[in-house]
């Protein structure tokens, strides 16, 4: 009896991620893993507590727990300017904010949450008060001046903000340290890499020949997304356009740097974000870069 187990990876259930799983159904790699669709702060818990192999861990979650994790150099979720879906959406203009706003924190990303908050409070001098309300615009403005919002919910916002003011969180970020953000790591648990190093190559070759396939098709992956989604075609295109899905020199600057500021921040946050560890991120060592 075969009593192998194929790896438990992880998927995120936002738009943003389907470049990447595209061509894993085209190749047939789709048969070879156990998939887990979920939002972006449920893989990243799942993937700590050990229930996924490898997969997607916001930024800020793979900092405190890099000791038991191993990058993989690609893919990723990055953007070198405005990204479009990670936002902070506000009542009134920026200038505008109270000394002291209200601000919810509509969303499913701890990186994009410490992100706007490091902007609000370091950048722009703000110094909120914060609730956690659901990703839901009129929810998360009902009472309160601003709102995070990540994921197709800011997509739909940027395209439609109903009199509200939206600031892209990346574009801002870029503005602030000339670098690109980086939301989102691929990583794989130090144990499992150990133990099955050839299957979590597989695992990395597939990825990085899906991301591969979509750009070839990227019409394909459009007109797929359009038949389902609530963005026209143009919009979509841009909005996969502006995704960077690999950890180039600059994306690693950009990671290293928001992990130095994270570390640094001040802020009312019950779970510091630690260092990054000199000479990190540590990859999986079978892999070239």
């Amino acid at each position: 009896m075969n009593i192998a187990r194929r790896p438990r990876v992880g998927h995120i259930a936002f738009l943003n991620c389907m470049p990447i799983y595209w061509g894993l159904a085209r190749t047939g790699a789709l048969l070879e893993v156990d998939l887990h669709r979920a939002a972006p702060d449920e893989l990243s818990r799942l993937l700590v507590a050990g229930d996924l192999d490898i997969g997607p861990i916001t930024l800020v979650e793979y900092l405190r727990h890099a000791e038991d994790l191993l990058l993989i150099p690609d893919p990723a979720v990055a953007a070198d300017g405005p990204v479009l879906s990670v936002n902070l959406v506000t009542k009134s203009p920026l200038d505008d904010l109270p000394a002291s706003p209200r601000v919810a924190l509509a969303s499913h990303s701890r990186t994009g949450v410490l992100l706007g908050r490091m902007l609000l409070e370091d950048r722009y001098g703000r110094t909120p008060t914060y609730t956690v309300t659901a990703p839901d615009l009129d929810a998360a403005l009902a009472d309160a001046d601003a709102a995070v919002l990540i994921g197709d919910e800011a997509l739909r916002v940027h395209h439609e903000p109903r009199g509200n003011h939206v600031l892209d969180l990346a574009a801002e970020w870029r503005d602030w340290t000339g670098l690109p953000m980086v939301f989102a790591v691929w990583a794989v648990r130090r144990d499992y890499a150990e133990a099955h190093p050839g299957l979590v190559k597989d695992v990395h070759l597939a990825f990085r020949e899906s991301v591969r396939r979509s750009r070839d098709e990227i019409d394909e992956v459009v007109a797929a997304a359009a038949r389902w989604e609530p963005f026209a075609p143009d919009a979509l295109a841009e909005y996969f356009d502006r995704l960077q899905f690999g950890l180039g020199d600059r994306h690693l600057d950009g990671l290293r740097e928001f992990a130095s500021r994270a570390s640094r921040y001040t802020g009312r946050d019950p779970e510091p974000v630690p260092a990054l560890p000199e000479g990190g991120p540590e990859f999986f060592a079978a892999l070239e870069r």
